[in-house]
């Protein structure tokens, strides 16, 4: 290529992993078929001004929307105006939840048609990927330059078609010395998940399969507010017992989606609001995020990479099963992997069980 070239054109994963990028830093996006959209919460463009803001569905009903048709469908992006144009201190008590209190009048406001609406929803899963609340100035004024992206972008980028195998090493762990881990990663998403295999893998037996979301503060700190710390413990020695006294196997699969999919910042967000009185779905509504956005394709891709097909599979969740199944795995036998419960996480198990439908006593 001569040094006069063009440069080739960025691919679809690329251009997406860069808005999620942006909108870290605070940087707007530019969609080719929708507006230019500023993230508020990381927002540095601090003289910024817009006509309107783009808000989830879940929001506007918070913010007494919800009886106007563009706000009444769940997780949808919502077009909302003012009597004047937004800034950054009057957008951010829209945008986060947790100023609710502080700020109790705000409007009124009217939910507007919405005529870019792939785009909407693109913007709106980038910031769930970014970690960040779901809301954005729309055009606006004194916001700098913008990362260029199209709406079908985001589909390059949560292909999980594009995860390999990178690495594996021995890594013997306190419930099985006979443990190898297997590490994963994609071109395109920054996220490395990893699976523990206990036992020998043995590719004419069913093992036992595992499916644990990174917990920060239950895995590593010890919270006593949900139970993941005592599963992730309870599945290895589980497994190690299978390898143990059946010759069988099992393999642990640590999916890098904190907070069941909405990331660590916005899962401790939804902690403050619960200690408000919030069950955890409702928290994640207020929030303007979903309840449930973890990445079940990834798991089915990690479990073909490994051979592993056909399964039985530790979990309480129907839906864990159902979306499995849905990319191709087998799940010829779901084992209850229900533990006992405390003071502090009483409320959300039952609402795992009243709300997501699990199967818990």
């Amino acid at each position: 290529m001569s040094a006069d070239a063009p440069s080739p054109a960025p691919s679809p994963a690329r251009r997406a992993a860069q808005a999620v990028d942006a909108l870290r830093h605070g940087w707007p996006l530019t969609f080719d078929d929708g507006p230019t959209l500023l993230p508020v919460e990381t927002a540095i463009a601090s003289e910024a001004r817009a006509p309107q803001m783009l808000i989830s569905a879940a929001r506007a009903a918070t913010l007494k929307l919800a009886n106007q048709r563009e706000a009444a469908v769940p997780h949808s992006p919502v077009l909302i105006r003012g009597g004047d144009p937004f800034d950054l201190r009057e957008a951010l008590p829209i945008a986060d939840p947790a100023l609710d209190l502080g700020n109790p009048l705000k409007g009124p406001f009217r939910a507007e048609p919405l005529e870019w609406e792939d785009a909407a929803r693109a913007a709106m899963e980038l910031a769930r990927i970014a970690g960040i609340l779901p809301a954005f100035m729309v055009d606006p004024d004194g916001a700098g330059e913008a990362h260029r992206l199209i709406a079908s972008d985001i589909a390059h980028y949560t292909d999980a078609g594009a995860l390999r195998v990178v690495t594996r090493a021995r890594l013997p762990v306190s419930a099985s010395e006979d443990a190898t881990i297997i590490a994963f990663r994609s071109p395109a998403d920054t996220r490395e998940h990893v699976a523990l295999v206990i036992g020998r893998q043995n590719g004419d037996r069913e093992p036992l399969v595992r499916l644990h979301s990174e917990c920060l503060t239950g895995d590593i700190l010890g919270s006593l507010k949900c139970d993941c710390g005592p599963q992730l413990d309870a599945a290895l020695h589980a497994m190690a017992a299978h390898a143990r006294e059946d010759g069988g196997w099992g393999a642990l699969l640590y999916l890098r989606q904190e907070g069941r999919g909405i990331g660590l910042i916005n899962k401790l967000r939804a902690y403050r609001l619960q200690d408000q009185g919030f069950d955890t779905v409702d928290a994640n509504t207020r929030l303007g995020l979903p309840d449930e956005a973890r990445d079940f394709p990834t798991a089915a891709r990690m479990l073909e990479l490994m051979g592993a097909r056909n399964i039985r599979l530790m979990t309480n969740n129907p839906k864990k099963v159902e979306a499995l199944e849905a990319a191709g795995i087998t799940v010829s036998e779901r084992v209850a992997h229900q533990l006992p419960d405390n003071p502090h996480n009483a409320r959300y198990l039952s609402t795992k069980r009243d709300r997501h439908g699990h199967l818990l006593i």
